[in-house]
C-alpha cells in the first residue's frame, strides 16, 4: 500500500507499510523542528526554557525514529497512531520500545550475526540476482534497532530534568523541568517550575523534589491544583511560578479526532484543496504564579504555603500559509481567539510514488 492509499478509520489508525512509516516520520520530524524554531522566534518561552524544550523534543523524535526502524519490515505487527486529540504514536508504543531495550542483549543473541546476513544479501543480489526477502530485511532492521537505539534516549512516561539556577529576570533562585506523556490524551507535556529553597543546599533535597514531581505532576490536571499539591508536599520548597506546555494535537492525515482544526485539515485533504502532507500544530501554554503566602497548621507545625493567582492560559496554532487561510475560512472563531494570530511555519513537500 502506498502513501496515496493511507486509510485511518475512526476505530483504528495503523501504519501498515514502509511508505507510511517513512511518510509519518518525515511529517512529525519536520513539523516538530519547525515548531521549536517558531516558539523561539516568537519568544513564547525564555532562552533557558527553549533549550530544555529542544532537549525534550529531541527525545520524542528519537523515539519516533526508533519506532520507524522497529516496524519497517515487520509483517506481524504495526505501529499505532493515536486518534484522540493527539496525532502522536499511542503511548504504548513508547512503552514497547522501553521494554524491548530492557532485553536488548537477549534479542541480539538470537539474531543472525551481521557478517552472515551480509554474505546472504550479497549472494542473493549478486549471484542469484533476486530481491532480498522481506523477512531478511526485517532481520537487518532488527539488528540496527537493537544495536543502535539507546534506552536512555527513549521518551518515557515521565522524564525528569535537573535543578538549575533560574535565568536572569526571574525572581527565584532555582528552576527545574520535567516532561510527561499523558496516557489519557496520548500527548507530551513539558513543565517548568521556578522556586526558592529554605534549606542550605538544594542538592540535599533534590530526591524529595523529584519524587513528588514524579508522583503528583505526571499527568494533565488543573495547573493550580498541581502547584498547590507540589507546594504542600515539599515544605522546604516555595514554588513561585509553574508553566506547562501542551504539545498538540498535531493535525494531519493520520489524526482523526473530534477537533475542529483536524476536521478542517482532513476535509481540505479529502477535497484535494491541500496536499496529503498538510499539517497544523496546536500548542497551549498555561502559567500560574504565586500572588502571596499564608501559614497553615498548628502552632508547633506551621507550613508556609503559596496563594495562587488565576491560571493564565494561552492557545497558539502553527501552520503553513495555505493551511492558515483554510483555517480562517473553516474555523474563524478558533483563529480569532488565539493568544496570537496563527503563526506561519514552512510547508512540507513529500515526493509520492
Amino acid at each position: 500500500m502506498s502513501i496515496n492509499h493511507i486509510v485511518t478509520p475512526l476505530d483504528s489508525a495503523v501504519l501498515d507499510s514502509k511508505e507510511q512509516y517513512v511518510f509519518y516520520h518525515k511529517m512529525v520530524d519536520f513539523a516538530f523542528k519547525e515548531l521549536v524554531v517558531a516558539v523561539q522566534q516568537q519568544e513564547l518561552c525564555n532562552s533557558q526554557e527553549i533549550k530544555l524544550f529542544k532537549q525534550y523534543s529531541d527525545l520524542l523524535l528519537y523515539s519516533i525514529e526508533a519506532m520507524r526502524i522497529k516496524y519497517m519490515y515487520d509483517d506481524e505487527d504495526n505501529m499505532k497512531v493515536d486518534l484522540t486529540h493527539s496525532g502522536f504514536p499511542n503511548y504504548l508504543e513508547f512503552r514497547y520500545l522501553f521494554n524491548d531495550l530492557e532485553l536488548r542483549d537477549d534479542y541480539l543473541g538470537r539474531l543472525t550475526p551481521i557478517n552472515t546476513l551480509k554474505e546472504e544479501f550479497l549472494d542473493t543480489l549478486m549471484r542469484k540476482k533476486e530481491p532480498i526477502k522481506k523477512s531478511k530485511l526485517f532481520q537487518a532492521a532488527s539488528i540496527v534497532y537493537y544495536s543502535s537505539v539507546k534506552k536512555q534516549y527513549i521518551f518515557n512516561r515521565f522524564v525528569q530534568g535537573k535543578i538549575i539556577s533560574a535565568p536572569e529576570g526571574i525572581n527565584t533562585k532555582y528552576m527545574t523541568s520535567w516532561s510527561f506523556y499523558d496516557v489519557s490524551h496520548n500527548r507530551p507535556f513539558i513543565c517548568f517550575m521556578y522556586f526558592n529553597y529554605s534549606g542550605t543546599d538544594v542538592k540535599d533535597y533534590k530526591d524529595d523534589i523529584y519524587e513528588v514531581l514524579k508522583t503528583t505532576a505526571d499527568r494533565k490536571m488543573s495547573l493550580d491544583t498541581m502547584a498547590y499539591t507540589i507546594d504542600r508536599k515539599l515544605p522546604k520548597v516555595s514554588p513561585k511560578l509553574l508553566k506547562r506546555i501542551d504539545l498538540g494535537p498535531v493535525h494531519n492525515v493520520f489524526a482523526k479526532d473530534e477537533n475542529d482544526i483536524t476536521h478542517a485539515v482532513l476535509e481540505g485533504i479529502g477535497k484535494k484543496d491541500i496536499p496529503l502532507e498538510s499539517y497544523a500544530i496546536s500548542l497551549k501554554i498555561d502559567e500560574v504564579e504565586s500572588g502571596s503566602e499564608f501559614k497553615e497548621g498548628s502552632f508547633f507545625n506551621k507550613q508556609i504555603l503559596q496563594k495562587w493567582n488565576d491560571v493564565f492560559k494561552q492557545k497558539y496554532v502553527f501552520a503553513p500559509h495555505r493551511i492558515i487561510q483554510l483555517l480562517y475560512n473553516k474555523t474563524p472563531e478558533i483563529m480569532n481567539n488565539l493568544a496570537k494570530p496563527p503563526i506561519e511555519i514552512a510547508g512540507l513537500k513529500i515526493e509520492k510514488h
